[in-house]
């Protein structure tokens, strides 16, 4: 048994716990086939969950409980912040899978990279938008922009 690998398989469950919570509260709140891919996605993640909590009982370690409630970043008040939320949660346990995929065990770090291939293809099934190249990473600050080149008048013509 690595502790460190117990640690971070203790976060990737702490992050499941909260896309629970969060995806009861969304299925509770759609309608439709929106609905549907939010009670897809809470079983996907209840699947997850399951996994890690059997991944580390097997090396020895105690499995993260459940917090009673979780704090959102906003209150989902339609189906736009719905998938809104949907998005911020799947980027949320592909962020937290990210430290995993640096286990020492292998079979761990191969079960990090799909689950972050899963939440991500999650988030982009509810909008499919460009996701980032390296979904969980922090966006990159733009790049310079040239200087821009003398006028005619600041030349001297």
């Amino acid at each position: 048994m690595n502790p460190d690998d117990v640690e971070k398989l203790r976060k990737a469950l702490a992050a499941e716990h909260a896309a629970l919570f969060a995806y009861g509260l969304l299925g509770a709140r759609t309608s439709g086939s929106l609905r549907a891919r939010m009670s897809a996605a809470f079983d996907a993640h209840r699947d997850c969950r399951d996994q890690l909590r059997a991944l580390i009982t097997a090396r020895g370690g105690r499995p993260a409980e459940p917090e009673a409630s979780y704090a959102l970043p906003f209150f989902p008040s339609g189906p736009a912040l719905a998938v809104k939320l949907a998005v911020h949660l799947e980027t949320g346990v592909t962020a937290a899978y990210l430290e995993l995929v640096a286990a020492q065990d292998v079979s761990l770090r191969r079960y990090a990279a799909q689950a972050m291939q899963e939440a991500t293809a999650r988030s982009y099934g509810f909008r499919p938008a460009q996701p980032p190249a390296f979904p969980g990473m922090p966006a990159a600050a733009p790049p310079p922009s040239p200087p821009a080149s003398p006028s005619a008048s600041q030349r001297g013509g």
